[in-house]
């Protein structure tokens, strides 16, 4: 059975310019990648979990704070690989300059037998939709159309 991550699909309005928060992977197979390697902060839904708590968890961990506010269901996905991503919209700011991500440690390089400590996320920024949707993942594109859909953020 896949796994199931829940995550945040943060948006906020500047000017007429609808923007959404995005995060970039930590450690050394993302460092090179840009386009198409940025995604929505998300991980695992433990057993018994309720998504929308397990979504503001991760909210917390990759970003080090989880700003307050309702979230609204997008729906899921399923990315490559089956993991199937439940997303909720959450109206809010976050400053990136702000991020504290957990981290997680990883043998690098490769059969090295050394342990190296790399953070989850090594980035956060916003981006308009445009340019969101060539920095997100391709799985998750379809969360941008959704988020336009909300009577909130239609243009």
């Amino acid at each position: 059975m896949s796994a199931t991550s829940a995550g945040v699909l943060m948006y906020r309005r500047t000017g007429n310019t609808l923007q959404v928060l995005l995060v970039h992977p930590g450690g050394p197979f993302w460092r090179r990648r840009d386009a198409g390697a940025w995604s929505i902060p998300k991980g695992l839904v433990e057993v018994g979990e309720d998504p929308a708590t397990a979504a503001v968890r991760e909210l917390r961990e990759e970003l080090g704070a989880a700003p307050p506010g309702p979230l609204v269901p997008l729906g899921r996905i399923r990315q490559r690989g089956g993991k199937e991503v439940i997303a909720f919209a959450l109206e809010a700011d976050f400053d990136p300059t702000a991020l504290r991500s957990n981290t997680f440690t990883m043998e690098w390089p490769p059969r090295s037998g050394r342990m190296q400590s790399f953070p989850e996320v090594d980035r956060a920024d916003w981006f308009d939709l445009e340019t969101a949707r060539e920095k997100i993942l391709e799985a998750q594109r379809p969360l941008l159309e959704r988020l336009q859909e909300l009577p909130d953020c239609a243009s």
